[in-house]
């Protein structure tokens, strides 16, 4: 039986070979910049979180991306890390990823460039258990902390620890899978841990009396659409026209847009938690100075943190914004200054 990091390996390995088989049948190489036959842009695009990202997988469900003369191939990874590799790699032209990733990405010298901000998303929880007395983020000085590296929700874990005026070096950081700090928890390997939205209900029926949590609003999490070098204007205005009237549909119908997101997650996402989540998301797509000023401490906090040589300097992220296509799917979405 393979060990649930392999088999998480083996997984993503056989998934990027899927992308790798659709760029190499030049479905998404069509004059040089995804654009196809009669025009029409033939795109792949690697998920992740499919909450922050739900009105592109509404589009997929809904098959709305024709109208806009999109044919997309919609694919979902275990993190916006994985994301960003693929898009980075050349297995996808655009993803759904966290605002971190994009951002260790840029100080790292990749090309990627942040097309829109889809949605924003800030109810986070820290995750522990009733008898290791964790009441408040100071009590987690010196303790054990389960959490997904190199994802926000790691950054997350820093404004929970900033709060209370401790750092990484307080604590004992454990790089965990999302899906492995519950056990951790219940096996007492963690004293708290942070992770994705979708696994807060599952850490609270494996530890029944014992789970407690922490509520944190401190940080709100972007995700984003980006795009990889091979990608074109014209494919990501076309993607975000689709976008921006999937999102419209979920707001006229946000029951019939949440039961698409389940659709689409193929048992990822629960019916449960997708209707007590997804209305705590806003939607964009935005391009807007706070996402920029966002991204400016996150790369300080990823310099200091991870020894990233790139700048954090607003003016050198501020060329990783690619304003162009949503002003022109939809220009009072972008309030981005020169």
């Amino acid at each position: 039986m393979l060990r649930p990091r392999t088999a998480a390996a083996v997984l993503l390995t056989a998934v990027l070979s899927l992308f790798a088989t659709a760029c190499a049948g030049g479905g998404d190489e069509g004059a040089g910049a995804g654009a196809g036959s009669g025009g029409r842009h033939h795109v792949t695009i690697a998920g992740s979180d499919q909450l922050g990202g739900a009105p592109v997988y509404l589009a997929q469900e809904r098959g709305l991306w024709s109208a806009d003369g999109v044919e997309a191939t919609v694919t979902t990874l275990p993190t916006g890390r994985d994301a960003l590799n693929a898009v980075l790699g050349g297995q996808a032209r655009f993803g759904v990823v966290g605002d971190l990733p994009a951002v260790t990405a840029a100080l790292g010298g990749r090309d990627v460039r942040i097309v829109a901000e889809l949605s924003r998303f800030s109810d986070w929880r820290l995750l522990t258990r009733t008898d290791r007395e964790v009441t408040g983020f100071a009590a987690l000085k010196g303790r054990k902390v389960g959490v997904p590296q190199g994802t926000n929700v790691e950054y997350a874990l820093s404004r929970m620890l900033s709060s209370a005026g401790l750092t990484a070096a307080d604590v004992t950081v454990v790089n965990l899978a999302p899906n492995q700090v519950t056990a951790a928890l219940a096996r007492g390997d963690v004293d708290a841990g942070v992770t994705f939205p979708s696994f807060y209900d599952a850490a609270r029926t494996a530890l029944g009396d014992r789970y407690a949590e922490l509520p944190f609003s401190g940080y709100t999490a972007r995700t984003l659409l980006v795009a990889g070098p091979a990608a074109d204007d014209a494919a990501a205005t076309a993607v975000l026209r689709t976008v921006l009237r999937a999102r419209q549909a979920g707001d006229a119908d946000p029951a019939a847009a949440r039961r698409a997101v389940v659709a689409q997650s193929k048992g990822a996402l629960q019916p449960g938690y997708v209707e007590a989540f997804q209305p705590r998301y806003a939607y964009g797509p935005t391009l807007s100075p706070e996402l920029l000023a966002q991204l400016a401490d996150e790369a300080a906090w990823a310099k200091a943190a991870q020894s990233l040589p790139g700048s954090a300097d607003r003016q050198a992220l501020r060329e990783r914004l690619r304003p162009g296509p949503l002003k022109a799917a939809d220009p009072s979405a972008v309030t981005l200054t020169d």
